[in-house]
């Protein structure tokens, strides 16, 4: 029989009064027991510990199903009231507490797509039922505060057959309570090296290193563990040592039972250097004068002559020109022309890195009389700037905290915008704007003045007031004034600054070692800690005291045992990635290889806009904006292939080092390739008219591009492929087949 449709309202207000005595229940319930529940120190432990406000269940940003709760729990007092009173308080029922939707979804009494949380006899749903019989308060602000997790251990290293380990975690709290929440902690691994159970029980599946990060409420603590094989027969075989950092690179390779590979021998060592250093390959006759030098400090010499090259500024300030931005888009071609030789300038002239750092922060003025102030014309909103600064400079990555508090590391939403705020008063004067796209609101072309207006701040949406601006630390606010920024500068490069000097520290380890000791090299956060932290502590240590002199790093790096190691793995580091246990080859970056194949082919780079023998690292801009403009432009092409960055982002990251199938094609029959290979009056031609036995050929072809001479067997081969040209014409024909082949050979293609 069809209902009336009155029924259908009535139903709804018997619904509604159903609703209305809840509530009124809700506000009358006594409390039944003398130690009631705690909501912010219980109740939220539960809800982590069952993966609820996880950003893949109902911490996302969007919620799940209609209930959305803060994500990892940063707003108690929010969640109470999304779980206790949004939806008429459907969620809870205070007189029937098993019969809670909150209980019924998580035990999978009722469906949910997030499936079982946890069962009806645990210890999560004995917390939960009992805090709903108790009346569901919310004690937010009220209860002792979470004021510090100990875990331990801190880090361990197991040795086989041993591969178990238990984890505990211990809460301390505001009123000197304390308490054992190892049963109530997460425990996530960064990897799969091992099992961790609910009760923080390790098992390790394989040997390796890894972090298991342990989460009680508001606090987290990592855990560093290591497996370490049996290896019965392990005897200890290292190079003599150097200094400190090989001190703290053996030691710890020592407890891991892995053995260095030796010392690189000297033609390995050298070209190392040279294309760390400056990008390019020794000559034929520089590698044949090392190789054959008997002076024991050659290699220490061989660095400090390096750096006092020109192509050393050149080659490290395109590092800096990546970080910075500096592309034509957002700087214009006399902008980028101008920041790019600022750059390289201040490296010539060896000028400090916290002067480096403090003239781009405190840079005002026109972006061509001033050319550093262009770093604030390339980024124009205060929480990019924000964010940029404290990645660059300080190895900050912030950009979680934008719309909530940062889930693996310490800042809060407020941190972050009142580190922006800071950034809120530079302003711009558009002395000119002749932009080529009249669509692209991002182009600018023309002079620019970069100044400090009298106010400004970013509003915290959290709050919806005005974010005061405070440094990035211990709540330290900014001093007023007519530029905060300088200020900010000075703490940013001071030597008591927790983080300056010890990201531009591992900043130059990772240029030089491939890997930073924390890496990602401007990720710092407890929860992704140094592979050596004495020794990076060490290392910022060491370049406060040189006066922030990035020679003086890259001599105390280069002079180490451990970036002389040859490439060639042991059996038992044959594993090892992250451990300098022996140097892990890595493939020439896009400008690298360029300027390297010029190089070897004497012959110059069709570089558009530049005269002949420009270097691909002497450009200033990046290439994506000429691409747009000029797609027949060959050098820009293979430089895309290979990784050059857009520069866009703040960050090494976006240099990319992945092998594709377009490299492959150009390094087989690219026309840049080819064309210096094929080039008249290239060093092939010479060669072939040269009056010099094959032999002698055929060695400074080697030396010119491998920086070694010919094996026998490659001698033998290379003659008989010699041998068939009758010709001066037929024999250059042969040398671009050797010069080819070597060109994409892995010994060239790699830096080892």
């Amino acid at each position: 029989m069809k209902k009336p449709a009155h029924c259908g309202v009535f139903g709804w207000l018997n619904q509604l009064l159903n609703r209305v005595l809840f509530l009124l229940v809700f506000a009358c319930l006594p409390v039944a027991m003398a130690s009631p529940v705690s909501y912010q120190n219980e109740v939220m432990a539960v809800l982590a510990k069952a993966g609820c406000n996880m950003g893949t269940c109902h911490g996302n940003a969007n919620g799940k199903g209609g209930f959305k709760i803060s994500l990892r729990g940063e707003s108690p007092a929010g969640d109470w009231k999304v779980i206790a009173r949004n939806e008429l308080g459907r969620r809870l029922n205070l007189i029937e507490p098993d019969e809670s939707l909150l209980l019924k979804k998580a035990t999978a009494q009722i469906p949910h797509e997030g499936r079982r949380r946890f069962e009806v006899d645990s210890w999560e749903y004995r917390i939960l039922r009992q805090w709903i019989a108790e009346g569901a308060k919310n004690d937010t602000g009220q209860a002792p505060e979470l004021t510090a997790l100990e875990v331990a251990p801190t880090h361990r290293t197991l040795y086989a057959p041993d591969n178990q380990i238990q984890i505990t975690a211990k809460a301390r709290f505001a009123d000197g309570s304390e308490r054992d929440v190892t049963s109530q902690a997460v425990y996530e691994p960064s990897n799969n090296l091992l099992e961790v159970t609910p009760l923080g029980q390790v098992t390790f599946n394989k040997p390796g290193e890894t972090t298991v990060l342990v989460r009680f409420l508001n606090r987290q603590e990592p855990v560093r563990l290591a497996f370490v094989p049996e290896r019965v027969d392990f005897a200890w075989s290292p190079p003599t040592t150097q200094g400190m950092i090989d001190t703290m690179i053996f030691g710890k390779l020592q407890k891991l039972r892995i053995n260095p590979s030796p010392l690189a021998d000297d033609t390995v060592f050298m070209r190392r250097a040279y294309l760390d250093l400056i990008g390019l390959l020794p000559t034929e006759n520089e590698a044949r004068e090392f190789v054959t030098d008997s002076d024991p400090a050659k290699r220490k010499k061989l660095v400090n002559r390096l750096m006092e090259r020109e192509e050393f500024a050149e080659f490290w300030a395109l590092k800096w020109a990546d970080l910075l931005n500096v592309e034509v888009r957002t700087l214009d071609p006399k902008g980028v022309q101008l920041f790019h030789g600022w750059i390289r300038d201040r490296i010539a002239d060896n000028t400090p890195m916290d002067e480096f750092a403090r003239s781009i922060i405190s840079a005002r003025g026109s972006t061509y009389t001033n050319p550093a102030a262009n770093y604030f014309r390339a980024i124009r909103k205060p929480q990019e700037l924000a964010e940029a600064t404290a990645q660059v400079f300080l190895g900050r990555r912030l950009q979680c905290a934008q719309c909530h508090n940062h889930p693996f590391d310490r800042w809060t939403q407020g941190d972050y915008y009142d580190w922006a705020s800071a950034f809120a008063k530079i302003d711009y004067k558009l002395l000119k704007n002749i932009r080529r796209d009249g669509l692209d609101k991002h182009e600018f072309n023309g002079e620019q003045v970069v100044y400090m207006k009298s106010n400004g701040s970013v509003k915290n949406p959290k709050t919806g007031k005005a974010a005061p601006a405070r440094f990035l630390s211990a709540g330290q606010p900014v001093p007023g004034g007519d530029d905060p920024l300088r200020e900010m500068a000075k703490w940013m490069t001071a030597p008591d600054n927790p983080f300056f000097a010890r990201a531009q520290a591992n900043r130059i380890w990772f240029h030089l070692m491939g890997r930073g000791l924390v890496n990602p090299i401007d990720d710092f956060r407890p929860t992704n800690p140094a592979t050596h932290p004495v020794l990076l502590d060490l290392l910022a240590t060491e370049f406060i005291a040189s006066g922030y002199d990035l020679r003086h790093m890259i001599r105390l790096i280069t002079s180490s045992a451990t970036y002389q190691l040859a490439s060639e793995p042991n059996a038992t580091n044959a594993g090892d990635e992250i451990n300098y246990s022996h140097a892990i080859p890595r493939r020439l970056s896009a400008e690298q290889l360029l300027d390297t194949q010029a190089q070897v082919a004497d012959a110059p780079l069709p570089i558009r806009d530049h005269p002949p023998g420009t270097r691909v690292v002497q450009v200033a801009n990046t290439i994506k904006e000429k691409r747009r403009r000029s797609k027949d432009d060959i050098v820009d092409v293979v430089l895309e292939a290979f990784g050059k960055p857009q520069r866009l982002l703040n960050c090494e990251c976006e240099r990319s080092d992945e092998t594709t199938l377009a490299q492959a094609f150009q390094m087989i029959s690219g026309p840049v390739l080819n064309g210096l290979l094929t080039g008249k009056a290239n060093r092939l031609e010479r060669l072939a008219k040269a009056d010099q036995p094959a032999q002698q050929t055929l060695e400074s072809l080697y030396w010119t591009a491998l920086s070694r001479p010919p094996t026998a067997t490659e001698l033998e081969a290379g003659l008989q492929h010699l041998a068939k040209a009758e010709t001066t014409e037929a024999k250059r024909g042969q040398l671009e087949d050797i010069a080819w082949a070597l060109m994409n050979s892995k010994e060239f293609i790699l830096r080892r």
